[in-house]
């Protein structure tokens, strides 16, 4: 299981690479060096990195705010959905009720009438 780190450890290690991402050729080369002083992985801290510089408009994609908004609509999206299947199958099963028949033990037997 991969280790949680605290949000404000997160936030200065992203602001010590952007404080000294200058000194290096790329973001790779910054993220590996440091992430190394600091014991954090190249790619997560790169991934911070990344997400920190949408977040403050100097590169383009989707903020975080932006991609929690989004997920909670998803979430929302596939609850209304799984609804609407659940009421979908009781309407069919509901329209169905003519042919069925109480039993004894509570369970439907299904009679079969000619018309």
């Amino acid at each position: 299981m991969p280790k949680r780190i605290p949000e404000e450890t997160k936030q200065r290690a992203v602001r010590l690479m952007l404080d000294h991402l200058d000194e290096y050729p790329n973001l790779t080369a910054a993220c590996e060096t440091i992430s190394k002083r600091l014991g954090f992985g190249a790619e997560s801290l790169r991934r911070w990195v990344r997400q920190a510089q949408v977040d403050a408009g100097d590169r383009q994609g989707l903020t975080a705010s932006e991609s929690e908004r989004i997920r909670r609509l998803e979430r929302k999206n596939r609850e209304l959905r799984d609804a609407n299947a659940t009421l979908r199958d009781a309407a069919v099963f509901f329209a169905d009720a003519p042919n069925l028949r109480w039993v004894a033990d509570f369970t439907y037997v299904r009679t079969l009438y000619r018309t």
